[in-house]
């Protein structure tokens, strides 16, 4: 009996002296968007934050078709956080738009920054406002997302319909060759600036963003809430030397809302410890504000992300 009791307490020492057990890694994916848009390249660097602060922390960016499929991907359960447009987070959870159902299982973990509408049009081209691309070839973002939602309103305040442009359904990168091909006219960009589809172009060809004027950009964000205006500053691009107006929706990092609160809670806290690290990274990164990222959505936030504004007093 005493032997095995000393056995015993030998081993508990050891067990004690070894510290407690490793936890286990936490897997997860972060649906992005096209390698062309702001969200891949962000998301990378999101995902590096998270993998080198957070022990065990296993986060993976994952290209895909953007925020409409990101929404989609997180209902279903295949990823557990997605970047998306405010605008498109509004529809999927109310079930307008393409949504034909609400889609509930997301939550929101922080507003990023701000995602701003760009009409690029050839430096030559006759049109000087949207509704100049009447009968034109424009390429108006992929099927389904945030862009071609955001092209749709554009057709709505200026009293046009599907007939009056020739569609292109294309991504970033698509619209991109298309129009360096010559065989789109203006393709439409929703996202964070500089873009590096539109930067690309703008090496190689003169071109312009078509200002959104005013009174058109009020009609926007009264019809549509999630919309506001915004300005593309000059040389933004190469050969744009004069600010251009606009209107913008915000990317919003959103959790599945099966995950767990420690988890939300310590992505959350590492996002904004770790920003100087992020702004470094990414450009976007330095446009994230505590104040910010809990303003513009629609949807309810993780209990998570929750704890952590509360604790710094920003919810």
């Amino acid at each position: 009996m005493k032997r095995s009791l000393i056995f015993g307490l030998v081993g508990l020492l050891l067990v004690a002296l070894a510290g407690p057990a490793p936890a286990a890694d936490t897997q997860l994916i972060l649906a992005t968007g096209g390698t062309a848009g702001t969200y891949y390249p962000f998301g990378g660097a999101l995902a590096r934050i998270w993998n080198t602060k957070i022990p065990g922390m296993n986060v993976t960016a994952q290209t895909t078709g953007a925020s409409a499929e990101n929404v989609r991907l997180i209902n279903k359960k295949e990823v557990e956080l997605a970047l998306v447009q405010s605008d498109t987070l509004d529809f999927a959870y109310n079930a307008k738009e393409s949504f034909k159902e609400k889609l509930t299982g997301m939550q929101a973990v922080a507003v990023l920054y701000p995602e701003i509408i760009q009409v690029v049009v050839a430096a030559g081209s006759p049109a000087k406002s949207f509704a100049d691309l009447k009968g034109m070839k424009v390429g108006v973002g992929a099927p389904g997302s945030g862009t071609e939602a955001n092209f749709r309103q554009l057709l709505d305040v200026y009293g046009m319909g599907k007939e009056d442009i020739k569609a292109n359904y294309l991504s970033f990168s698509e619209s991109a060759e298309q129009f360096k091909d010559k065989h789109i006219d203006a393709f439409i960009v929703t996202a964070g600036i500089p873009n590096a589809a539109i930067m690309d172009i703008s090496t190689q060809n003169e071109i312009r963003l078509l200002n959104i004027a005013p009174d058109m950009a009020a009609k926007l964000a009264t019809r549509y809430p999630f919309l506001s205006t915004a300005k593309v500053p000059a040389n933004t691009y190469k050969g744009l030397s004069e600010e251009v107006s606009t209107v913008a929706v915000n990317a919003v990092l959103i959790a599945s809302s099966q995950l767990k609160e420690d988890v939300v809670y310590q992505l959350t806290k590492a996002l904004f410890d770790n920003q100087a690290e992020l702004a470094s990274a990414h450009a976007k990164g330095a446009e994230l504000s505590l104040s910010a990222a809990v303003k513009g959505v629609s949807i309810p936030f993780h209990p998570g992300a929750v704890k952590y504004y509360k604790e710094k007093k920003a919810m």
